[in-house]
């Protein structure tokens, strides 16, 4: 019964899907490529021809729908993942190849039973990416970064770095803008460390957000960004603009730019941020700092843009403060120690993110830098996560013990 069962799941899918081809095919005999065809009117010759269909083959109204909705989405949009774009549950979206097709659901990592029919539909999808964002990748720039026009980042990495054919990765942000409120429903955060960081948003605390891949970073990022003040003049620099920052009138926004084809043209972060500098800005937000423009980045909150933020990467809020180290070192040339009192005297706090065991993010650290103690930064762990009674949570252990007086701060 099961064999039955199972064979006939198969017969049925293939069915569907040998009718999609043959609606697809009889709509691209009908449209004339002489000319621009809107949406609507390759809505209409879909419409007409999955009802030539249905007088000789009957199809359900539901299945009509689903037809004309994968037919358009094929034609004029990114195909099957156009629907995975539109699932709010979906997060991430990893394509290895034509035929290879992960998503991240609930915190899981689940693979699909769908394909692209073939690798130049792949890399047409790929091409339709690149192309709605000004953005170039091909044999001679196979890596690049772009954005969908709803928001979400992708990355694309082409052969030959790639050995086994295009990858594609794409993040989902929630269409509606996450809230300090949502993070705290979410156990993300505690209340009382929400309201921690909105008050040193808010009196210009530099800010560090660090974490894992997919901890949850640039979503942190974007809401501690709700918490500055509207009245201030903001930069915002990001690698793909991502940040949903709507309530900002003085807002700029700037966002890298890949290298042509001739090899020219490249503007980096580290530009940007320099840019940035003689654009009188109150405050700089960097959405993600990868390398030398970590330096440029401590200038900034060193002098006088405080309230400043941004993002790294790295397995502990310690251990940041190394990779911070290891970035400046790759843009220049200073002693470790000058490094390191860059560093003290720029960040006030670092909030370190990280997933667990069930996907779930979790804010698990605040920490305050004190300065320099001999030639090591000196930090004081504000909040922890760890068991508090039977439940596992961010706890707070202690009170900020020093703010830089320079900066005019006051004890939160």
């Amino acid at each position: 019964m099961v064999e039955e069962s199972l064979e006939r799941t198969e017969e049925n899918a293939k069915n569907a899907r040998t009718k999609f081809h043959e609606i697809k095919e009889s709509v691209l005999s009908q449209i004339d490529l002489s000319k621009d065809t809107s949406d609507e009117e390759i809505k209409e010759i879909i419409h007409r021809t999955i009802l030539s269909h249905a007088r000789t083959e009957y199809i359900s109204l539901e299945e009509r729908n689903r037809l004309g909705k994968e037919v358009f989405n094929a034609l004029r949009k990114l195909d099957f993942v156009q629907e995975l774009l539109e699932d709010d549950e979906i997060t991430e979206i990893m394509i290895n190849g034509p035929d290879r097709i992960f998503i991240e659901k609930a915190g899981k990592i689940l693979l699909l039973d769908r394909q692209f029919e073939s690798v130049e539909k792949l890399e047409d999808m790929i091409q339709q990416i690149v192309a709605s964002c000004n953005r170039t990748v091909n044999e001679r720039s196979p890596i690049a970064d772009a954005r969908l026009a709803d928001g979400c980042r992708v990355n694309i990495v082409l052969s030959p770095p790639s050995v086994d054919g295009a990858i594609v990765t794409i993040r989902r942000f929630p269409k509606n803008n996450i809230t300090m409120d949502d993070l705290i429903r979410n156990k993300t955060i505690t209340k009382e460390a929400a309201d921690f960081l909105k008050d040193a948003v808010e009196r210009g605390f530099n800010i560090f957000v660090s974490g894992g891949t997919s901890s949850g970073k640039t979503t942190l990022l974007n809401v501690l960004s709700g918490f500055v003040p509207e009245t201030l003049r903001v930069v915002c620099i990001e690698d793909s603009a991502e940040l949903k920052i709507t309530h900002i009138p003085n807002l700029v926004r700037l966002e890298t730019r890949n290298a042509t084809a001739e090899g020219g043209g490249e503007i980096t972060i580290r530009d940007l941020i320099r840019c940035a500098l003689r654009m009188r800005p109150d405050r700089i937000i960097v959405g993600e700092v990868r390398g030398g423009e970590a330096m440029d980045m401590l200038q900034a909150m060193n002098t006088g843009h405080d309230g400043s933020l941004s993002t790294g990467h790295a397995n502990s809020a310690e251990d940041m403060l190394l990779r911070l180290e290891a970035m400046v070192l790759m843009g220049s040339a200073l002693p470790v120690s000058a490094i390191r009192r860059q560093i003290a005297t720029g960040i006030d706090l670092i909030v370190h993110l990280d997933r667990d065991r069930n996907g779930n993010r979790k804010v698990v650290e605040i920490i305050e830098l004190l300065g320099m103690e001999g030639e090591e930064i000196k930090t004081h762990p504000i909040f922890v996560y760890g068991e508090n009674g039977e439940t596992d949570s961010l706890i707070r252990i202690g009170e900020t013990k020093t703010v830089k007086g320079y900066k005019g701060k006051n004890e939160i």
